[in-house]
């Protein structure tokens, strides 16, 4: 996988319980989507990244297609438009025993128009007898079609090895040193839009005490320190409740986007909601799209002043909820009373500029012989993993690094996590991920030149 590339969506679409949650729970073999007889129980648009055949990329489960009867329903027709229109490789699902219908027909000539790489997954073929009986789809227009049962697990390794070798190689925007694209992250309602126009000085978005008020990704750019610094303000991803028989939509793909624009995420938390798990898988979803990441409790103005040592019990809280990204800076903020908002500048520019932190071959290599020396990863009975030297990936756009050596599979993810803490602890890269790659040494030649000449 080249890392360097933004990961790419795969979109799964499609009327009402034709199967679309079963097919994502297939893919990802476990049950992380709600799946019932009852037509339109998935309310949520749910997503997760997974590899095959060395292509990574994000599945996306939406709610299905139908006519709206209501605005809820109405927004959540809206949001699959919004999947088909971010996404770069689509799946729509119908059903074999099923004839091709009119709302099949008007969603197969809409993908059509996005002239996104489209498959048509024929589901529940287990249903039918013949094959005569599927022949009605030829007419979908769509080239592409899948044979599938989620039940008995048939067409799903052709479907993925398909959506590998098809999937979009997707260049992201080049990083520049004179511009530098942050977005604002978060549950609905915890001030993105407030932060937003306190950053910018000026009323540019809307902002409302009803959740949900920015639908679109709002940017715009302000000068600071010399520098060009592009904002982005995103629709908020919401928490999953119960609404009747459904589940409240969960909206991230523009979220995910605006995510895949930026350098650095803000991830706001609402002072008075510190401890939503939501939050976190926020943070994780930030943290595996590579981007540097810091943690703004909004809405400080709201608590400051009733307990004089609440500071240091939030963050304590903070620190232990979001343990699996210590790196990122913590500030405590209010667009009301402007306190922290020039901070916030100031500590983006700190996270890009570690992000971009360049370290000698030589530097690095007396790092690794010192770490290794402290403490040798262990393994197996005579697969005992040796590290023998390491580069630093100058055409990523984020801190990477490729350690060479033998028996590397071995090497525990415990001991990965202690190489990070302690480059950390050497040379920072606070904000920001740090990728390791174990490369074992018989592949060392395609790097040895410029190694030499580092």
């Amino acid at each position: 996988m080249n890392k360097t590339k933004r990961t790419p969506v795969v979109a799964i679409v499609g009327r009402t319980n034709v199967g679309k949650s079963s097919l994502y729970n297939t893919f990802l073999a476990k049950k992380s989507a709600i799946t019932a007889k009852e037509e339109g129980t998935t309310r949520d648009s749910l997503m997760s990244k997974l590899t095959w055949n060395n292509s990574e990329f994000w599945i996306v489960d939406t709610a299905g297609i139908k006519t709206p009867e209501d605005d809820f329903e109405f927004s959540i027709q809206d949001q699959i438009l919004q999947a088909v229109e971010n996404a770069d490789l689509i799946l729509f699902v119908v059903e074999a025993d099923v004839p091709f219908n009119n709302e099949d027909r008007r969603l197969s000539k809409n993908l059509l128009k996005s002239k996104k790489p489209t498959f048509l997954v024929i589901n529940k073929i287990d249903k039918i007898k013949d094959s005569w009986q599927i022949d009605h789809f030829n007419h979908s227009g769509i080239k592409h079609s899948f044979l599938t049962s989620t039940t008995q697990k048939r067409g799903i390794k052709d479907l993925l090895d398909s959506i590998a070798e098809n999937i979009p190689i997707i260049h992201p925007k080049k990083e520049t040193k004179d511009k530098i694209t942050i977005s604002l992250i978060g549950r609905p309602n915890v001030g993105k839009s407030h932060l937003f126009n306190s950053l910018l000085k000026k009323q540019q978005a809307i902002v409302s005490a009803r959740a949900g008020t920015t639908r679109d990704i709002n940017r715009n750019e302000i000068k600071f320190n010399g520098k060009t610094i592009q904002i982005l303000d995103t629709a908020g991803i919401r928490r999953p409740g119960k609404i009747e028989v459904g589940i409240e939509k969960f909206s991230v793909l523009r979220t995910l986007t605006a995510i895949n624009e930026s350098a650095i995420c803000l991830l706001l938390l609402d002072v008075n909601e510190i401890d939503v798990q939501l939050d976190q898988k926020i943070a994780g979803l930030i943290k595996d799209s590579g981007r540097g990441i810091i943690i703004i409790v909004s809405k400080w103005d709201a608590a400051v002043d009733k307990d004089p040592f609440l500071r240091d019990k939030l963050a304590k809280i903070i620190k232990h909820n979001f343990d699996f990204v210590p790196y990122a800076p913590l500030i405590f903020s209010s667009s009301v009373t402007g306190q922290n908002v020039t901070k916030i500048f100031e500590v983006v520019l700190e996270v890009y500029e570690q992000r971009h932190k360049k370290i000698l071959t030589r530097k690095l290599n007396d790092w690794l012989s010192t770490a290794t020396a402290r403490h040798a990863p262990a393994g197996l009975k005579n697969r005992t993993p040796k590290l023998n030297y390491m580069v630093q990936e100058t055409d990523n756009d984020r801190p990477a690094f490729k350690i060479f050596g033998s028996n590397t599979k071995y090497i525990h993810w415990s001991y990965k996590r202690y190489l990070e803490n302690k480059l950390r602890m050497e040379f920072g890269f606070d904000g920001n991920p740090i990728e390791l790659w174990f490369i074992e040494k018989h592949e060392a030649h395609k790097y040895r030149q410029r190694i030499n000449n580092t």
